[in-house]
């Protein structure tokens, strides 16, 4: 069995080389002749698995390393029967910790008290309900919008986004990207928003009308921006209008890379048989980089800004997207993963 995989994915070299025929490629640079003999490809973002690459190859599986599937053709998948399988929720704990570090570090240099906010989160998937869990353990109100849910489970925890927006002293966007959410957040979203409300964005950059943002940044308060439209040709007019701009890195913590490639790992051990990884998990090679507890009982904004920066100073990241928005996708190959963090 011959398996193609994209050479950016930790964790995965010399997994499946007792099992396989295993060759490592660029993800953008992967082609169809690539192909023709494989039989799995694990990937992440860079590859585009549509017609033009798919056709008349032996791909079975298509294990991608990251939650999106919008680099995937799925009709075409399904029409062709090649399994796809995404790692779901796999970057879920490095968002949340970038929300608040974002949230408690505008905060504290803006000296905005957030004692009493009501904190609004739309899409309340994975990642949304990582955010929310964080926000009560913090004291926010919470409000919630997530119409699929919303029909599934009843309305009475969910909201409309009108009321959301009108209501909320913080919009955090946890969507993914379709036709019924692209451009979502618009000139009449940020109408609605509350007069110095913070808006963060570490969904989709195609969820925002970056233009009806920029016209709307005077009226709101902190803004913060991983995910941009026309990636990695980032908007450097609003990268120097937000208060926090970063390229694409909210998730890329070291147990969110652990958990993605163990999803990759596991999905293709389980089509194939491959009994001895249905278990896989990398290890934490480095003691520094374990998930690590944070106790905030009893204390004040200011005490809790200062610790949640500590183990995630956001302003890092900031500071050296700001030095070089053109190095985007050197940014993004280069990071360094941060631990997570977690409160309970």
């Amino acid at each position: 069995m011959k398996i193609v995989v994209d050479d950016t994915i930790p964790f995965v070299r010399g997994v499946f080389e007792p099992y396989a025929d295993v060759h490592y490629r660029d993800g953008a640079a992967i082609v169809r002749s690539d192909l023709v003999d494989a039989e799995a490809l694990i990937i992440r973002t860079r590859t585009r698995c549509n017609a033009d690459l798919l056709d008349g190859t032996a791909v079975k599986i298509i294990a991608t390393a990251t939650a999106g599937l919008d680099n995937i053709d799925i009709a075409y998948c399904r029409e062709h029967g090649i399994f796809v399988k995404n790692a779901d929720g796999c970057n879920s704990g490095g968002v949340m910790n970038y929300v608040f570090s974002a949230l408690y570090g505008c905060a504290a240099r803006k000296s905005i008290p957030l004692k009493g906010s009501a904190f609004g989160i739309v899409g309340v998937g994975s990642t949304g309900r990582k955010v929310e869990n964080m926000a009560r353990i913090l004291g926010f109100k919470v409000l919630l919008c997530d119409p699929l849910r919303a029909d599934e489970e009843g309305d009475s925890q969910f909201c409309s986004l009108d009321h959301l927006l009108e209501n909320s002293d913080v919009v955090s966007l946890h969507l993914p990207l379709n036709d019924g959410t692209k451009r979502m957040a618009d000139a009449d979203f940020f109408r609605k928003m509350r007069l110095g409300a913070f808006f963060i964005n570490t969904a989709h950059g195609e969820l925002v009308v970056e233009d009806d943002l920029m016209e709307a940044i005077p009226k709101l308060g902190p803004v913060a921006i991983d995910t941009w439209n026309n990636e990695p040709d980032v908007n450097r007019r609003l990268v120097d209008m937000v208060d926090i701009a970063t390229p694409h890195i909210a998730g890329y913590s070291y147990q969110g890379k652990q958990r993605s490639a163990m999803m990759a790992v596991r999905a293709v051990a389980r089509f194939f048989g491959i009994n001895e990884l249905y278990d896989f998990y990398p290890k934490t090679d480095v003691k520094e980089l374990e998930a690590v507890k944070l106790d905030v009982n009893g204390m004040n904004q200011g005490q809790i800004a200062s610790t949640i920066q500590y183990n995630y100073p956001i302003f890092t990241d900031d500071f050296l997207f700001r030095m070089n928005p053109g190095g985007f996708t050197e940014l993004r190959s280069g990071y360094q993963y941060r631990r997570e963090f977690y409160i309970d």
